[in-house]
């Protein structure tokens, strides 16, 4: 079984972010860049069926700048076989839609039985991209899925819904999506470090892919104002008085 595995660099959710003004994105140079922890949940799913099922390879695939290599090299020290690195200056600010038929035409020119991914991104939360490249490949979609389990020509699994959970199952291949109540991630060993290093990474763009000019299409923000400084909150002492103060307080802001 071949497993395709979406990955994304994202700026570290422990630091503040930060809004590049002149183009209205957010400044991935303002903190430390770091591989999406929920796609590293998704490649322990795959990694687990991989610990009983030694024959399966697993690709990592991300669209992203140079930077996005160690994120990759993260990802093959936890386990996967090789990489593939789409590098395109022209696919920067890249929306959703273009971001997944960049990834599904590099999933279609390798080949594969399962692509696996997170179920949304902690930079962009958009929640959107495995059901676009399911669409674009034609392939059934199971979505966020708390558990998986896969078997030689069918993937099952649970999601939460609405008071309960429901169990659903698709063939093979397939487009399956994780939570954050997935497998949880491996770290990688001293042995998987060194291994990393002499692992294959493919690096491509949109001539290799043969998406030509007309695939690009980008978001683009009109306009971008820094936050106004914060004003200083209104103190209410209860000296016997602060019930008429707060009420006094809302009425004059005309939230009550």
């Amino acid at each position: 079984m071949k497993i395709v595995v979406l990955v994304k660099q994202v700026p570290d959710t422990y630091e503040d972010r930060k809004i590049d003004l002149s183009s209205g994105l957010l400044d991935r140079d303002a903190s430390d860049i770091v591989p999406d922890e929920i796609n590293e949940r998704a490649l322990e799913s795959a990694l687990r069926y991989k610990d009983g099922q030694k024959a399966t390879e697993i690709v990592v695939l991300t669209m992203g700048p140079d930077s996005a290599t160690k994120t990759l090299r993260k990802m093959l020290s936890m386990g996967a076989d090789s990489a593939i690195h789409i590098v395109d200056d022209a696919l920067a600010a890249s929306d959703m839609v273009q971001t997944a038929r960049v990834l599904a035409a590099a999933i279609q020119r390798g080949g594969f039985d399962l692509v696996l991914a997170g179920n949304e991104s902690t930079d962009g939360r958009g929640g959107v991209v495995p059901a676009m490249v399911a669409e674009i490949l034609g392939l059934p979609l199971l979505p966020s899925l708390d558990a998986l389990e896969l078997e030689a020509g069918s993937v099952s699994g649970t999601c939460s819904i609405d008071g309960g959970s429901l169990s659903v199952r698709a063939p093979l291949p397939a487009v399956v999506s994780v939570t954050e109540r997935s497998a949880e991630a491996r770290f990688p060993n001293f042995k998987g470090i060194m291994m990393a290093k002499r692992k294959p990474v493919e690096t491509m763009d949109r001539a290799s892919l043969d998406l030509g000019t007309a695939a690009v299409a980008a978001s683009v923000v009109g306009s971008a104002t820094k936050r106004p400084a914060r004003a200083a909150g209104t103190k209410i002492i209860d000296d016997g008085t602060a019930a008429q103060e707060l009420a006094g307080f809302l009425a004059s802001n005309r939230l009550i």
